[in-house]
């Protein structure tokens, strides 16, 4: 039987982060984030063991799956195949596009991270199927990532059709000025994560993006 690779609402990408968060767990910071709309997880664990990582991916696929929304495994293509993921997201300093495509097969999502135009043609080339791009603004979420421009973001998007979720900075304060840039998403970390109500945060993130998406 041949499985198709799942569509993928990005308007609310939740990446997770242990260290940020305000829940008790992992696995209940993505339930309230999933409460409050958000339409795909990225599982992004940078400091625990493999077995660790492995584990937790394994318990947040059962939540996501139970909820319907898709599951994304920064970085490990390994574990997005042993915990039957939908897909895996790779930086510039990771596994290359077209190396984790052999590894995970066609019918999983890789999304990459770029900074500009030249790094979202070379994805695109190896056959991503989403970028992320960012970070957009400094974050303490990821303080070494390189910056991207809006007029960086303004190219990509003019260059590219694939699906584009920015990152980087995402708060209620700046999804705002991403109006009319053609995006398809925004993806938070702490202005999710960390907030003291999670699926608020996440519903109010959602509807300021709808309210100027259309």
């Amino acid at each position: 039987m041949t499985t198709m690779k799942p569509e993928i609402d990005y308007t609310l990408y939740l990446v997770t982060d242990r260290e940020l968060m305000s829940s008790a767990s992992v696995g209940e910071s993505v339930r309230q984030a999933i409460a409050g709309g958000c339409t795909v997880v990225q599982l992004r664990e940078k400091s625990c063991s493999s077995r660790k990582f492995y584990e937790t991916a394994h318990s947040i696929r059962e939540i996501t799956s139970r909820l319907g929304v898709p599951l994304i495994i920064n970085d490990r293509p390994d574990i997005a195949l042993a915990a039957d993921a939908d897909g895996v997201h790779v930086g510039q300093d990771d596994l290359p596009c077209g190396a984790v495509r052999r590894i995970v097969g066609n019918d999983k999502i890789i999304g990459v991270s770029v900074s500009n135009l030249r790094e979202a043609l070379a994805a695109r080339d190896a056959g991503a199927d989403y970028l992320g791009v960012g970070a957009m603004y400094a974050t303490g979420a990821k303080p070494d990532a390189g910056i991207a421009g809006m007029e960086d973001l303004r190219m990509i998007r003019a260059a590219i059709a694939l699906p584009i979720v920015v990152i980087g900075g995402i708060n209620a304060d700046t999804v705002p000025n991403f109006k009319d840039t053609g995006i398809d998403g925004i993806a938070a970390v702490s202005a999710i994560v960390a907030s003291g109500d999670v699926a608020g945060a996440a519903r109010k993130l959602k509807k300021i993006f709808a309210e100027f998406r259309r």
